[in-house]
């Protein structure tokens, strides 16, 4: 027997079935990179969704309370405050910090920071109402202060609002800066004010 013809047919089968077995670990390795791919797009696409409702259920919550501190003063200035009146303000302010507590764990720094600014907002007006409420208010607090810190509030709202839709893709950079939070309205601002108007106000006042 031909040793050389022997070691060159092995060397052949043996360049075969090394050839067979690189083209099988590319294979593994594209399908690895493949399948990495498609669960890296699949939790992109369920954090987005994730975002999208937390976001979504926060704007709407933030609405809510805002809307529910602009109502109290309205009753307290009409009569005193009942207990459902005083329940419904709780509700939804725990409604809101229960959103607002979700929203820190999941939601960028460009979002928590307008939001941030909002939570502490709304803090500070709730207090005032509350202090109203219960008649312990500090000194310079009425309800038309109270009125008047709520209706700020709205421009918060909206500064988060296009936050969080730079997120999600939604409003890009540019469209961003062509829609930044307009002021609370000034004509809205005099009525709420007429709404208040002091006891020691003018009539022009």
């Amino acid at each position: 027997m031909d040793f050389g013809a022997v070691l060159i047919a092995a060397a052949g089968v043996a360049g075969t079935l090394g050839g067979a077995l690189l083209t099988q670990r590319g294979a593994d390795r594209a399908r690895r990179r493949e399948l990495e791919m498609s669960q890296a797009i699949q939790e992109a696409r369920e954090s987005r969704e994730l975002r999208r409702r937390c976001y979504s259920e926060l704007h709407r919550d933030a609405r809510q309370f805002a809307t529910a501190l602009s109502r109290h003063p309205y009753v307290m200035r009409d009569r005193t405050a009942g207990d459902e009146d005083i329940r419904t303000l709780e509700e939804i302010k725990d409604t809101f910090r229960d959103r607002w507590s979700e929203a820190l764990m999941i939601a960028p720094d460009a979002v928590v920071v307008p939001a941030h600014e909002l939570n502490e907002a709304l803090t500070r007006v709730y207090g005032q109402v509350k202090r109203l409420e219960q008649g312990n208010p500090r000194p310079g607090e009425s309800l038309r202060s109270a009125a008047e810190a709520q209706h700020a509030l709205w421009f918060l709202i909206d500064a988060m609002r296009e936050a969080m839709r730079r997120d999600l893709g939604v409003t890009g950079e540019a469209d961003g800066a062509a829609r930044r939070p307009a002021s609370p309205s000034s004509d809205d601002l005099t009525a709420l004010i007429s709404d208040f108007r002091q006891p020691s106000d003018g009539p022009n006042s």
